[in-house]
């Protein structure tokens, strides 16, 4: 085991520095114009983000708070922040890794509220430096009881009063009621961008944002607002609550606008979109960024999950072959080849998301609608993988892995919450689908002739295209099956072969990332060469469970798909060798994986 010449030396604290690391590390942290990391790995460095052993829900609820306020001190700019999704899904990957309730907090905080408001240039000024400086805290309320990803029939009223020229806000049933918003009294005053139906002398303009303050310095909900505690649920916590109104008063400085929709002196409504459900997605649009901030809070999960297993996994150690030997779980290939496997995976998480966020960044209005699916198929594909790696990695520790205090027992838990939140994946992987049917191309890529070289990504990464190209004119003869009556019938119809287009596209998308971050110059050869290693391995690994289809169709010969195991194999072993340095170059702090008990001399 790790039989290389640049092979991590372990101790009792762990791999040291190695120059493949290091290379590794500037690929992974690599993506943009400044770096965007180095602030928030320095920043959870901090005492206050190790794990409080003892500390019961409300103290962790406060915690979560007090960490939001020190990363806030740390923000070289809090506005600008708010602004750069770059910078806003960095900050969520580090945070994930020591606390996904300060994650989450946060994500709320810049990006759905600050980021809501700094959007809004149609409205006067408005005063944020409460916001900005946290005296108090913004949250964002826009799910109901009974209503979740149909935002557009959100039940919540903002009634223009044409006395005062404000608006009364209020829940009108329990279906009503903002569901898991944090809004309970951890953290101090709160107030949120609070997503209700505008209704103007009768008429339902659509469902817009209203600024409103919830509670007063001591988190004591201010008149005619209910805050109801929910039960604590899985995960890292986080004061989740349902919220109601009961005819609050709001100035009317309260309504953010937008092209969406400007809300004229003589209370007629100007808006640039004619459709009220995409008004209500253009009010909401911060969504987008959001998706990107929960795929980075699993991609830093996943990566720090990876970095404890497989450092367990080279200090723990098991009675070996020979009577009386000992070898560290590491040496076992049934062990390690899950780990190497899911460190393939990781990378090309990492690779995707970079790609995603830069063409968020970067996007223009005639390819807006392209980067958004782009930016939901990512955080579907993303969130699920990384669900997988930390249970995974959870189970590769044993018993131990059980204890929060271990690092590993919340991860998967909190990519349960990202699945869901934003949008849950499969209503927008089914959003995506339905838009790649329509504007995807006519016909599949064309594929490579002649024998394919066993090492050449570029005709595994065909595969992939192959296999896309196939569910997608599979999903459009199912829409056109004969026997469905209405507009659901024949997407049910079509819906499975859909989303197996959507998984398929996904691969593609991060294995094409994976290559454009080959392709850099500057990367040293020892390793680039374990880079393109990875690649290979996640390209055989996405493509083997679907050999039989690639057999069925000739697309692979009976041959190649019997080889494909030993494919794998291969490549594992090579990969094994390297594990400790391949997680080394993730660059989780010493200070958080050194607090990690199991992860001492005496576990």
């Amino acid at each position: 085991m790790l039989e290389t010449d640049e092979r991590c030396d372990t101790d009792a604290k762990g791999p040291h520095r190695t120059p493949v690391a290091a290379h590794l590390t500037g690929v992974l942290f690599e993506d943009g114009p400044d770096d965007v990391h180095t602030r928030w790995r320095e920043a959870v460095r901090d005492p206050l983000f190790r794990h409080p052993e003892g500390a019961r829900t409300r103290e962790r609820w406060q915690l979560a708070y007090d960490r939001l306020r020190l990363l806030n001190r740390s923000a070289a700019a809090p506005r600008a922040l708010a602004d750069d999704p770059r910078a806003l899904a960095a900050l969520h990957e580090w945070t994930a890794i020591v606390d996904g309730a300060t994650s989450t907090v946060a994500g709320i905080h810049y990006n759905l509220f600050l980021g809501s408001l700094l959007d809004d240039r149609v409205s006067p000024a408005r005063d944020l430096d409460r916001f900005l400086t946290m005296e108090r805290i913004g949250t964002f309320l826009c799910t109901e009881r009974g209503h979740g990803n149909d935002a557009s029939a959100l039940e919540t009223t903002a009634r223009l009063d044409p006395a005062t020229g404000g608006f009364t806000l209020h829940t009108p049933g329990r279906p009503a009621q903002k569901y898991m918003p944090n809004t309970g009294p951890a953290g101090g005053a709160k107030s949120a961008l609070v997503a209700a139906r505008l209704l103007v002398d009768g008429r339902d303009e659509g469902v817009f944002l209203f600024l409103a303050d919830l509670t007063d310095e001591r988190g004591r909900p201010l008149p005619n607002v209910t805050v109801e505690p929910l039960p604590q649920r899985t995960g890292s916590p986080v004061d989740h609550c349902v919220t109601g109104f009961d005819h609050v008063a709001l100035e009317r400085s309260a309504l953010v606008q937008g092209p969406h929709g400007r809300l004229l002196p003589d209370g007629s409504l100007a808006s640039a979109l004619g459709s009220p459900r995409r008004r209500v997605l253009h009010s909401i649009g911060r969504v987008t960024t959001g998706k990107l901030c929960m795929s980075a809070a699993t991609l830093g999960g996943s990566r720090a999950a990876l970095a404890v297993a497989v450092r367990y996994s080279l200090t723990r150690h098991v009675s070996g072959p020979a009577k009386g030997s000992r070898v560290p779980l590491a040496a076992h290939r049934g062990h390690y080849a899950r780990l190497v496997g899911h460190l393939a995976d990781a990378y090309a998480m990492t690779f995707l998301h970079r790609s995603v966020t830069d063409r968020w960044a970067r996007r223009t209005p005639g390819d807006e609608r392209a980067a958004e699916r782009h930016v939901a198929v990512a955080k579907g594909w993303i969130t699920w993988r990384a669900r997988g790696i930390t249970i995974e990695c959870r189970e590769r520790c044993g018993a131990r892995g059980l204890f929060p205090v271990n690092g590993l027992a919340e991860y998967p838990a909190n990519a349960d919450g990202a699945v869901t939140a934003e949008g849950d994946n499969l209503a927008v992987w089914s959003k995506a689908a339905a838009e790649m049917l329509f504007d995807g191309p006519d016909t599949g890529p064309a594929l490579p002739g002649g024998r394919p070289e066993a090492d050449d990504p570029r005709f595994w990464r065909s595969l992939l295209a192959a296999a896309e190209g196939f569910w997608r004119e599979r999903a459009r003869q199912d829409l056109r099956r004969p026997g469905a009556a209405d507009a659901l019938g024949r997407w049910n119809n079509a819906c499975d072969a859909a989303l197996e287009l959507v998984s398929a596209h996904a691969e593609g998308l991060a294995a094409d990332a994976f290559t454009t971050a080959l392709a850099r110059d500057g990367i040293p050869d020892a390793a680039r060469a374990v880079l393109e290693d990875l690649l290979r391995l996640f390209l055989v690994r996405m493509v083997r469970p679907r050999a039989g289809l690639l057999l069925a169709e000739g697309w692979l010969t009976a041959e190649q798909v019997l080889a494909m195991p030993e494919r794998e194999r291969v490549l594992v072993g090579r990969l094994g060798q390297y594990q400790d340095a391949l997680v080394e170059a993730f660059a989780v702090p010493d200070e958080h994986l050194d607090a990690l008990p199991m992860l001492t001399t005496d576990h």
